[in-house]
């Protein structure tokens, strides 16, 4: 009887491996075909660009400044296709690359400044806070490859 006890315990416990394996094995490989999901702040967005622009910009921008202007920068990329409404998980599958040129980005910001009475005493400061939103994108995982110069149209 002990015999035939400690088979069926032998048994089950490979059946519950089995299955615990196959779970874990189909999950992994759902895992694997959906891009991780980047988590974008506003708040942590905003202190990680004001920490990185240069002395003299930090001067000219004030802290709500910066924010409006990487909301306009969201709303921009929301705009050309590449934010979407909501968090969803999706395929990794890009079939059609978007390239976007920072020099029509930097123009729609310059004019949300206008619009917004931001005092810019310099267009280098909407550069150096574009360039700093985009080191945030890379650092959350949310940014894709710099296209070669001569991809860009």
């Amino acid at each position: 009887m002990s015999l035939t006890l400690g088979f069926f315990v032998v048994l089950a416990a490979v059946a519950v491996f089995a299955i615990a394996a196959g779970a874990i094995g189909r999950e992994a490989h759902r895992l694997d075909a959906i891009a991780p999901r980047a988590v974008y702040t506003l708040d942590e967005a905003v202190d990680f660009v004001a920490d990185r622009i240069p002395a003299q910009s930090q001067a000219r921008l004030t802290p709500s400044e910066v924010e409006t202007l990487l909301i306009g920068h969201i709303n921009w990329l929301h705009a050309q296709g590449l934010a979407p409404d909501r968090a969803v998980d999706q395929q990794q599958n890009i079939a059609d690359p978007l390239i976007v040129s920072d020099e029509a980005l930097i123009a729609h910001l310059l004019g949300i400044a206008g619009e917004l009475e931001i005092d810019l005493l310099d267009d280098v400061d909407v550069v150096e806070v574009v360039d700093a939103h985009l080191k945030y994108f890379d650092a959350i995982g949310a940014v894709g490859p710099i296209a070669p110069p001569d991809d860009v149209m």
